[in-house]
C-alpha cells in the first residue's frame, strides 16, 4: 500500500490504537505501510467475506436446522434449539471482522499506517480456522445442504447484486485513494486491473441470474397446499398428540414410513417409539415390525381427539405398496422418485426441495402429476416454491405459511431490468467521480507541497543572506 502522510488527529490515532494497539505516534520511518501489512490486510478481507458467507449459509441452513437438532439430540439425550446460539456466534463473527475491516479503510484514507496487532492476527487465524471446519462439517455430514445453497441463490441474487454493487461503489473511494498514493506503475495498474475487474463481473451478474420470481404477477401460479410434517419424535406421547393436533390447520399429516393397513383395510400408524400404545399388526407385515415400533388404530386415534381432522392417510414408503394397493385401494399412493413405478405414471410425487431444479413442473402439470416438496418451513423458501408452481408443501410451521398470501416477492422481467440498467448506471458514474475526484485532490496536495517546499526554500535562502 502507499506511503502515509502522517494524518496526526485525535481521531486517526484513536483508530489506530484501535486497529494496531499503540498510543504512540510512529516514528517518519515506520509511517509506511510495509509488505507484510498489505498482506493482513488483504487475510482481513478475506475472512470478512468468508464469515459474511458463513452468515448467509446459516441464515439458509435454518430451513432445515430440525435435522441439526434432531442430530445433537441422539447423541447428547437433550433436546435444545440450536438456531439462536448458532445465529449468535455467526453474527459476532462478522460484526468483528466488519468492524476491523472498517477501520482498516478509515486508516488508510486518514494516512495512518496498516500496523495490525498480534491479536487482531490471531483471531483472524482462528475465525478462518473456524469457518473452514464449519465447511468440512457441512460437506461431509449434510452435503445435500449445498444444494439447498444453490437453490436459495435463486431467491436472493438479486438483492445480493444491489448489496454487492453498493459494496463495490462505497469501496471505490479507499481504492482511489490508495491508487493515487502509489508511485510504482506496476502496482497501480494491478490495482487498477483487479478492482474495475471485480466491478465489472458484479454488473454482469444478473445475466447469469435465473429465479422462478421473476414473472408477471398475472402468471403467478396458485398457493401450494400445506401437509403437516410428522410430530417431533423427542416429544413426550402426550405432546406428540398435541403437535398432530395442531398440524390440523394444514389439512392432513404425513407419516413417513410409519403407516400400517391391517387385513381389513384399517391403517395404522407407526410414529413414535415413546408411544405406549402397541397393536400386533405383524401378522400383516411382519418384516416390518421391530421391537420400538408402538402403533396406533384409527379408532384409537379417534378416542384421543385426534382423528376428527385426520382427513387421509398417505402411503410413502416403497416397501409393501403393492400389498398396501390391494388391502386399501383408496389410500393415496405417493411416489418418491419420477419413474419408481414401471407398470403406471405415478400421480403424486413426493420429493426433497433440493430437487427443484431437476423438475419440469410444467411438463409434470401437462401429465396430471402433482408435487410435493418437504421439509420447507422458511417463508423465503415457501415462496420460491410458490412462484416455481409446486403443488404443495410438507412443513413444520403451517401458521406461518398460512398467513402468507402472496411470495415475499415478485418482480416482473422489464421492472427488473430497469432495476438493473440503473443500479449499475448509479455506480459506474459514482466510481467515476470518485477516481476524478481523488485525482483532483492528488494534484492539489502535490501543487500545495511544492509551493510550501518553494517557501521554505526561499525562507532559509533569505535567513543565510
Amino acid at each position: 500500500m502507499a506511503e502515509s502522510p502522517g494524518c496526526c488527529s485525535v481521531w486517526a490515532r484513536c483508530l489506530h490504537c484501535l486497529y494496531s494497539c499503540h498510543w504512540r505516534k510512529y516514528p517518519k520511518e515506520r509511517m509506511q505501510t510495509s509488505k507484510c501489512d498489505c498482506i493482513w490486510f488483504g487475510l482481513l478481507f478475506l475472512t470478512f467475506l468468508l464469515s459474511l458467507g458463513w452468515l448467509y449459509i446459516g441464515l439458509v441452513l435454518l430451513n432445515d436446522l430440525h435435522n441439526f437438532n434432531e442430530f445433537l439430540f441422539h447423541r447428547l439425550g437433550h433436546w435444545m434449539d440450536w438456531s439462536l446460539s448458532f445465529l449468535l456466534v455467526i453474527s459476532l463473527l462478522v460484526t468483528y471482522a466488519s468492524l476491523l475491516l472498517l477501520l482498516a479503510l478509515l486508516l488508510q484514507l486518514c494516512g495512518q499506517p496498516l500496523h495490525l496487532h498480534g491479536l487482531h492476527k490471531v483471531l483472524l487465524l482462528l475465525i478462518m480456522l473456524l469457518v473452514a471446519a464449519g465447511l468440512m462439517g457441512l460437506d461431509i455430514q449434510w452435503q445435500q445442504e449445498w444444494r439447498s445453497l444453490h437453490l436459495s441463490l435463486q431467491a436472493t441474487t438479486p438483492f445480493l447484486h444491489i448489496g454487492a454493487v453498493a459494496g463495490i461503489t462505497l469501496l471505490a473511494w479507499p481504492v482511489a485513494d490508495t491508487f493515487f498514493r502509489i508511485h510504482r506503475r506496476g502496482p497501480k495498474i494491478l490495482l487498477l486491473l483487479l478492482f474495475f475487474g471485480a466491478a465489472l463481473a458484479i454488473y454482469l451478474a444478473p445475466l447469469c441470474i435465473s429465479s422462478p420470481c421473476i414473472l408477471e404477477p398475472r402468471d403467478l401460479p396458485p398457493k401450494p397446499g400445506l401437509v403437516g410434517h410428522r410430530g417431533a419424535p423427542m416429544l413426550a406421547p402426550e405432546n406428540t398428540l398435541m403437535s398432530l393436533r395442531k398440524m390440523a390447520e394444514c389439512g392432513a399429516a404425513v407419516f413417513e414410513t410409519d403407516v400400517m393397513v391391517s387385513s381389513d383395510g384399517v391403517p395404522f400408524l407407526m410414529h413414535d417409539e415413546h408411544l405406549s400404545r402397541t397393536t400386533d399388526v405383524a401378522s400383516v407385515f411382519p418384516a416390518r415390525i421391530t421391537a420400538h415400533s408402538s402403533d396406533f388404530s384409527w379408532a384409537e386415534l379417534k378416542r384421543l381427539n385426534a382423528g376428527a381432522w385426520f382427513l387421509e392417510v398417505l402411503w410413502l414408503p416403497d416397501e409393501d405398496r403393492a400389498n398396501v394397493q390391494r388391502q386399501a385401494p383408496r389410500m393415496r399412493q405417493i411416489y418418491g422418485q419420477q419413474e419408481d413405478n414401471r407398470t403406471e405414471r405415478p400421480q403424486f410425487l413426493n420429493l426433497p426441495y433440493q430437487d427443484l431444479p431437476l423438475l419440469d413442473i410444467q411438463a409434470l402439470h401437462q401429465d396430471n402429476v402433482s408435487v410435493n416438496l418437504f421439509v420447507v418451513n422458511k417463508p423465503w423458501l415457501f415462496s420460491l416454491l410458490w412462484c416455481a408452481g409446486v403443488d404443495s408443501v410438507t412443513t413444520n410451521d403451517c401458521q406461518l405459511l398460512q398467513q402468507m398470501h402472496h411470495p415475499i416477492w415478485l418482480i416482473a422481467p422489464q421492472t427488473y431490468l430497469m432495476m438493473w440498467i440503473i443500479t449499475n448506471s448509479v455506480s459506474t458514474l459514482l466510481l467515476l467521480w470518485t477516481f476524478l475526484l481523488q485525482g483532483r485532490c492528488t494534484k492539489k496536495r502535490e501543487r500545495t507541497g511544492l509551493e510550501t517546499a518553494v517557501l521554505l526554500t526561499r525562507i532559509n535562502n533569505f535567513m543565510m543572506e
